[in-house]
């Protein structure tokens, strides 16, 4: 099989990180701090005036849930029968919740300057900027996709949507689907889950932000193919 470039050059840093730090059952994917975040809202398009009504985070530290933050949040409109129905969230529930104002900058503070991921991050994060900015906020640190990686990684899964996903990789359920920081912990269950898949299947020992931001860039095609080339030259031969 030919390698493309892209794959070659991803396959020297994926040797490199093979070898540059020893293996160790408990090493793990960062030791500092990583946010896990999730959104529920009125709607689909936080530009076109969708709300938050509630976010779910977590903190993974030394791959483990260390702290957890969640609010309802009053979005200043009533919700759809539908959101009602799929989320579990009722107007009533959030007449009383906070406003935006007043949960987002807490927010902010327990995200401070943390790497940043979310299941379908391009939503969670067109919300996360568009809601910080209506404060004068803003966040500068990068956010990964999860269901990218995950594309990536579980070819075979029916599909890539979080439910799917935590049975296909036997994490535990957290919570109800559609509320915020149950889906937080189980996206973060899957990005540890991922991680021990490359330390396991293909003998990578150093997994870190910046090679699963690597992996998450190429196309599905060509992660497939460095993956398991990667595979192949790390597989014992067969003794003639």
């Amino acid at each position: 099989m030919r390698l493309s470039v892209t794959c070659r050059k991803l396959l020297i840093k994926l040797s490199v990180h093979a070898t540059k730090i020893p293996y160790s059952p408990d090493r793990l994917l960062m030791n500092s701090r990583i946010i896990v975040i999730d959104f529920e809202t009125t709607g689909l398009s936080a530009n076109n005036g969708d709300r938050v009504i509630e976010v779910g985070a977590v903190a993974l530290e030394n791959g483990q849930i260390a702290e957890r933050f969640q609010s309802l949040i009053n979005p200043g409109m009533r919700i759809n029968t539908f959101i009602e129905s799929y989320t579990g969230i009722s107007n009533q529930m959030l007449e009383t919740a906070p406003a935006a104002d007043s949960v987002m900058p807490d927010l902010h503070g327990f995200i401070a300057d943390s790497p940043l991921m979310a299941h379908n991050a391009s939503f969670d994060r067109g919300f996360l900027d568009v809601e910080l900015a209506r404060l004068g906020l803003s966040r500068k640190q990068p956010f990964v996709c999860t269901m990218r990686m995950a594309r990536r990684l579980y070819p075979n899964s029916p599909n890539h949507k979080l439910g799917t996903l935590v049975e296909y990789t036997n994490i535990p359920q957290c919570g109800q689907f559609h509320r915020a920081l149950a889906d937080a912990e189980m996206t973060g269950l899957l990005w540890l889950a991922m991680e021990d898949l490359l330390r396991s299947k293909f003998n990578i020992a150093s997994v870190d932000l910046e090679l699963m931001q690597e992996i998450e860039a190429l196309t599905i095609r060509t992660a497939e193919q460095c993956l398991f080339a990667k595979q192949r030259v790390n597989s014992p031969r067969p003794l003639r």
